[in-house]
C-alpha cells in the first residue's frame, strides 16, 4: 500500500425500497433527502487508487463532517487530496496535525487563495473516483439491499478485498 498520497471523497448509493424495515435499535445508515433514500460511502484511497478505509453514513451527512474520522483512520501520509467540499480550516488543521499536507482547492467565494495548492496532485484525484466506479460494479453495492449498516459495510469490505486481490 502506497500512502504517500491519500485521496478522500464521498459517493451516494441509492437504497432499494426493500432495504427499509429493520428493527429499531440497529444502525441503518440510511438518510432521507429530496432524491430519495440514500447512503453515503466516505472513502480514502492510496496513491495506487486502492481503498484504505471507509465510513458509511446516511445520505444527508456532508463530506466535511466525516473527514476528521477518515483522517484518523488513515493515520499518516505525505499529502491529503480532496475536493472543494472538504475546504475548511478544521480539516486542514487536522491533516497538518497528522503530518499531511492538504491539497484542497479553495471555494470560489474564499477570501484568500491557497498559495501552496498543487494542481498536479489535484488532477490525480480521479483515482478515488475510479475506485467508486469499481465499487459500484458490484450489484449489492450499487443498489443497497441490506437493511442494517453492518451488513452493508460487510459487502463493501468484501468488494474491497476482491479489488485488492485483483480478482475482477
Amino acid at each position: 500500500m502506497d500512502q504517500e498520497w491519500v485521496f478522500i471523497d464521498g459517493s451516494y448509493i441509492r437504497v432499494h425500497q426493500h432495504a427499509s424495515g429493520a428493527r429499531h435499535g440497529f444502525e441503518r445508515a440510511i438518510g432521507q433527502s429530496r432524491g430519495g433514500r440514500t447512503t453515503k460511502i466516505h472513502l480514502a484511497t492510496d496513491a495506487n487508487g486502492l481503498p484504505i478505509d471507509f465510513k458509511i453514513t446516511g445520505g444527508e451527512v456532508h463530506d466535511s463532517q466525516v473527514a476528521p474520522e477518515l483522517i484518523e483512520l488513515v493515520g499518516g501520509a505525505d499529502y491529503l487530496i480532496a475536493d472543494k467540499g472538504y475546504d475548511s480550516e478544521t480539516i486542514r488543521n487536522k491533516a497538518n496535525k497528522h503530518g499531511m499536507k492538504p491539497v484542497i482547492p479553495k471555494r470560489k467565494n474564499a477570501k484568500q487563495p491557497s498559495p501552496d495548492f498543487d494542481s498536479y496532485l489535484y488532477k490525480l484525484r480521479h483515482l478515488v473516483e475510479n475506485m467508486f466506479a469499481r465499487l459500484k460494479q458490484f450489484r449489492s453495492i450499487a443498489t443497497r439491499y441490506e437493511k442494517l449498516a453492518r451488513n452493508f459495510e460487510s459487502m463493501i469490505y468484501l468488494a474491497c478485498i476482491i479489488i485488492h486481490s485483483k480478482v475482477n
